[in-house]
């Protein structure tokens, strides 16, 4: 599927639609357009593989629209300033987490997560539309792809929010024109990781479980999934005892009388509408082994929880920063 930037027939169409069936859509705003980082030298036109083929952008974007899950981080990380945004973690305003350094100039349009503001949208008048950790869903790509944007959507072997931080940030580095940016980014956080991982050789084979508790149930994240990545990049393995229960799902629940499949060389929790100190005043949490014997860290800083769970190159560099003395004292005990 060949697609470019600035085709703009259906795009017409659908303002023109919204203006004439929905009162108070109006007129697309005149808006002021963010200026762009020089782009690599010969990195237009490129084509990126996709769940739905592949997607040719022939010029380096002006108008960029950021709608996965860290779309807008990564792009921010790349020096590109998207024009409309989604907020995943709920950090609220233009959704610009602590550990991002350099963010807008200009607020950019919140246009939903799972439900998009498509009129909102259509009147930014983009011409690329990241949505690189998503559902994956035909009815959200048909949706977007309807405006006759290039829509670079999930890897062509990806499932529904699992796109690597690694692939997100090598799809949107080639579709801004800052593949070599993105290549950079990418080296130092790998380093960084192996310096970690090198400075605590205590890390290496011990055995970690990264659980949430909500309000009514207990779960724990199975290998694939972002945090565990996280934690295996340091050299942990995920406890056996949850992989053995893993289905297709992030996680695998655990009702409050099996609290010991929490058991591990290191426990991790995050707390889900529930405060680290009720989770910490748990006796059945406090009566598992390696909480009792003080190997367990609750995550009771909001910020270094969102960084722990963005799965974003920024995000993992302020976590490492963050976590890394923790759990080697929680090792330790």
């Amino acid at each position: 599927m060949r697609t470019t930037p600035r085709r703009r027939g259906r795009l017409a169409a659908t303002l023109l639609g919204c203006a004439l069936l929905m009162s108070g859509c109006g007129a697309a705003q005149e808006r002021s357009t963010p200026e762009m980082p020089q782009a690599d030298e010969g990195a237009f036109p490129v084509t990126i593989s996709t769940a739905f083929g592949d997607v040719t952008i022939d010029e380096q974007p002006q108008r960029v629209v950021a709608l996965g899950w860290n779309d807008a981080e990564t792009a921010l990380a790349l020096g590109v300033q998207p024009v409309g945004a989604a907020d995943w973690l709920d950090i609220g305003g233009d959704g610009v987490a602590p550990w991002v350094e350099d963010g807008y100039d200009h607020p950019p349009t919140m246009l939903g997560t799972l439900q998009l503001n498509i009129e909102a949208l259509a009147e930014l008048d983009p011409d690329l539309i990241l949505d690189t950790r998503a559902s994956g869903e035909q009815d959200r790509y048909d949706l977007l792809s309807g405006l006759d944007v290039p829509v670079v959507s999930i890897p062509e072997s990806g499932h529904a929010y699992l796109t690597s931080w690694e692939d997100q940030l090598d799809m949107i580095g080639r579709a801004v024109g800052r593949a070599e940016e993105a290549d950079r980014l990418r080296t130092e956080l790998d380093e960084k990781f192996a310096t970690a991982k090198d400075a605590h050789p205590e890390f290496d084979g011990a055995t970690t479980v990264v659980a949430a508790r909500t309000t009514s149930t207990w779960g724990a994240y199975i290998t694939d999934t972002s945090r565990i990545q996280f934690m295996e990049k340091l050299g942990f393995v995920n406890s056996p005892a949850i992989e053995e229960l893993a289905d297709e799902g992030f996680s695998v629940d655990i009702s409050h009388e099996r609290l010991d499949l929490l058991d591990a060389d290191l426990t991790v929790v995050s707390g889900i509408g529930v405060a680290a100190e009720e989770i910490e005043d748990d006796p059945l949490f406090q009566a598992v082994p390696s909480v009792r014997d003080g190997h367990s860290m609750v995550l009771d800083d909001e910020a270094l929880d969102q960084a722990f769970a963005s799965a974003s190159v920024l995000g993992q560099s302020y976590a490492l920063d963050g976590l890394v003395p923790g759990f080697a004292a929680a090792v330790a005990g």
